[in-house]
């Protein structure tokens, strides 16, 4: 199972919206056929691994990260090919929530005389999928909200200049984030400042769809984002009905997605319902302390990510990760959980699930 685990996150940044799912068939204690999901569209993980055998699987034992599909999807389902091999037992870490599956999968297996063991592994094998998981049965996307500080709380300087805080490692990592997102969001006020690309650049790695949360139209049209189309695609979600303005950046290749206006700004509720209805299934929100409020208050936020260097910076002046009204006492507080910390360099990972937000909902 943990090489099925291994093979499963080869598939990252380009399944979803389908989950990320490995493969490992064994017969009389040798591996004999190894597969993964690699791409939207294509064969699963478990076709993959039966057409991979070197033997003949009848009587083999699988082990697979997620519950085999029983529907008809863009391929045909897994668990026919699986009796039609002469699987014997099938071992699965993860239960499908997906309601065309849920279940349905063990009982067709079972059904057809094969011995089935759910729940292998399971915390490793969920851990996988965190973000199909959540898109299932939400329809909307799992954003996480990521930023880079120092020890004392800052994201730049006085002066404003940010580059960087983190070390080249921590930056290597964000861009691993990038791959493994669908979609990366700022809000308007992060591109006139810092004119970001916003790409994914890593070795074999694929650039997110780039959002902009721009309520008035005010993004430069000679912005990196809006220049470069061709190499990503940019959307700007807007409440501006300035059609003329619009127009220019439609010119330029970009899309308009016209959302709600809340409090005089981007209803970010109504835009995540619509980019879920789009098939984005996941946002990295690197926008900044404006935005990052905005988002927490607006109950979107699922994980925080705080990439913190040992630095100083002071100022009190000087940009927070999250700015705006805040929480009016600390028991009020958005409250975070399930932490885990990984060291990057010199620097200092923090990824925590958001527990409840600034309403007190859970």
């Amino acid at each position: 199972m943990q090489e099925a685990i291994a093979l499963a996150k080869k598939g990252t940044g380009r399944v979803s919206p389908n989950p990320l799912v490995g493969a490992v068939i064994v017969k009389d204690g040798e591996v004999i056929g190894r597969g993964y999901h690699e791409k939207y569209g294509q064969p699963h993980a478990e076709r993959n691994a039966l057409s991979s055998c070197s033997v003949s699987p009848e009587g083999a034992d699988m082990y697979v990260t997620l519950e085999p599909c029983c529907h008809h999807g863009k391929q045909p389902p897994c668990t026919e090919a699986i009796v039609a091999a002469g699987i014997k037992r099938v071992i699965i870490g993860s239960s499908d929530p997906n309601p065309l599956v849920s279940g349905k999968g063990v009982v067709f297996l079972k059904e057809h005389g094969i011995e089935v063991e759910e729940g292998f592994m399971k915390e490793e094998c969920d851990a996988l999928n965190d973000i199909f998981f959540h898109y299932i049965r939400t329809g909307r996307p799992f954003v996480t909200m990521k930023y880079a500080m120092t020890m004392d709380g800052k994201i730049a300087a006085f002066t404003g200049k940010s580059k960087w805080i983190t070390g080249e490692e921590a930056r290597k990592h964000v861009h691993g984030e990038r791959n493994r997102n669908t979609a990366i969001m700022v809000g308007v006020g992060t591109v006139i400042a810092d004119d970001p690309m916003l790409t994914c650049r890593i070795e074999g790695g694929r650039n997110p769809v780039r959002i902009i949360c721009d309520s008035r139209l005010r993004t430069p049209i000679a912005s990196s984002l809006v220049l470069s189309t061709d190499e990503a695609p940019v959307i700007i979600a807007t409440c501006s009905n300035d059609k003329k303005k619009a127009a220019e950046y439609i010119e330029k290749g970009c899309r308009i997605l016209n959302v709600k206006e809340k409090d005089g700004r981007i209803d970010l509720d109504d835009l995540m319902k619509k980019l879920g209805e789009e098939k984005i299934d996941s946002i990295l929100l690197e926008g900044g302390g404006t935005i990052n409020w905005e988002a927490i208050k607006s109950g979107i936020v699922n994980r925080v990510q705080a990439y913190i260097a040992p630095k100083l910076l002071g100022g009190k002046d000087a940009k927070t990760p999250v700015e705006g009204k805040g929480a009016p006492s600390p028991q009020e507080a958005v409250m975070l959980g399930e932490s885990r910390i990984t060291k990057l360099g010199d620097d200092l990972l923090i990824e925590s699930e958001v527990i409840s937000d600034v309403h007190g909902n859970s």
